[in-house]
């Protein structure tokens, strides 16, 4: 498990085999789903389906603050928020991993997002990556495309329209 810097706030990333860790560490209710983060769109092809609209928005908002929830290709479960964050040091981890990691904000569960890699104090962080301050400020917007349709689900610094 290791801390990061996004466009938005600090993350936690884990394999899939170590997500266990990510909600201890935050003390996370394990109903609420974790996001994949990877360099590239195209490293989400095995994991969720990807229609025309869903390219459309990956074309004009990524790299950047928007988390898009899509139908998982597996149908377990049936959809996963997938993002590629617009930070170097993001972008260098995703692709040094060479596969999608499994993120959410590096603070406990209902407290405020770290915004500096000093403020990640969670238990069982084998290491924090400090590219200074996380030039967002607040978490990604988050919609879920339905069809053609946009759920907006958590509004952040990005209008998906």
């Amino acid at each position: 498990m290791v801390a990061f810097p996004t466009d938005t706030v600090y993350g936690l990333a884990a394999l899939p085999s170590a997500v266990e860790k990510i909600y201890a560490a935050k003390e996370r209710p394990a109903d609420k789903q974790l996001i994949a983060m990877a360099a590239e769109p195209a490293d989400f092809e095995a994991l969720v389906e990807i229609s025309a609209r869903a390219r459309e928005l990956m074309a004009r908002h990524w790299p950047g603050a928007l988390t898009l929830v899509l139908p998982t290709r597996s149908g377990e479960p049936p959809t996963l928020g997938v993002r590629v964050p617009a930070h170097p040091l993001a972008l260098e981890l995703l692709r040094a991993v060479g596969e999608p990691v499994l993120t959410t904000s590096a603070n406990r569960s209902q407290e405020p997002p770290a915004l500096v890699a000093g403020q990640v104090r969670l238990p069982g962080v084998g290491a924090v990556l400090d590219g200074g301050p996380a030039p967002g400020g607040r978490p990604s917007t988050v919609v879920a495309l339905e069809g053609e349709r946009l759920r907006l689900i958590r509004v952040g610094p990005v209008d998906p329209k």
